[in-house]
């Protein structure tokens, strides 16, 4: 994607009309292609890295399957924020790994089991920082709501 194209992107991901609609779209179709393509794309990758959560949801006990955006980290760890496109609630899968922080991802096509760390304090904050300069919205949907983000890193078990 081009820059001018990431820059109109990142706008549009910014408003609440996408906020409004985007949760209800955009993982039914990552899902979807994710499946055709046996596990080889992800239509939200075209935008943003992304890999597929598989967490065991915390109520429930079953498993969870969530595309997601990520920021893949130099040490080969992701970071997953739990924006939820700037709603005010926090995203289902979060709950997920706080109550079952052992989970998996597919990467570009590989399983890979993962551990989940909630970062808190400078780790957070020094992740914060990086996350905001990768995909710019995330701070417009922080200042959007009252909750402070969630924001893991997932680590290869």
């Amino acid at each position: 994607m081009t820059a001018v194209g990431v820059r109109i992107v990142q706008k549009v991901s910014s408003t609440r009309a996408f906020a409004k609609v985007a949760p209800h779209v955009v993982p039914a179709l990552d899902r979807a292609v994710h499946r055709l393509t046996r596990g080889r794309f992800l239509l939200s990758a075209r935008m943003l890295p992304s890999v597929i959560l598989t967490s065991t949801g915390a109520r429930s006990g079953l498993p969870r399957r969530t595309p997601l955006a990520c920021v893949p980290e130099e040490s080969g760890s992701w970071l997953l924020v739990g924006s939820n496109f700037g709603r005010t609630g926090h995203p289902a899968w979060t709950a997920n790994l706080l109550a079952r922080p052992e989970a998996e991802v597919s990467w570009k096509g590989a399983d890979i089991p993962v551990t989940a760390h909630l970062l808190e304090s400078e780790e957070r904050a020094a992740a914060w920082r990086a996350v905001s300069v990768f995909w710019p919205p995330y701070a417009t949907y922080q200042a959007r709501v009252e909750r402070e983000i969630r924001l893991f890193r997932i680590v290869r078990r």
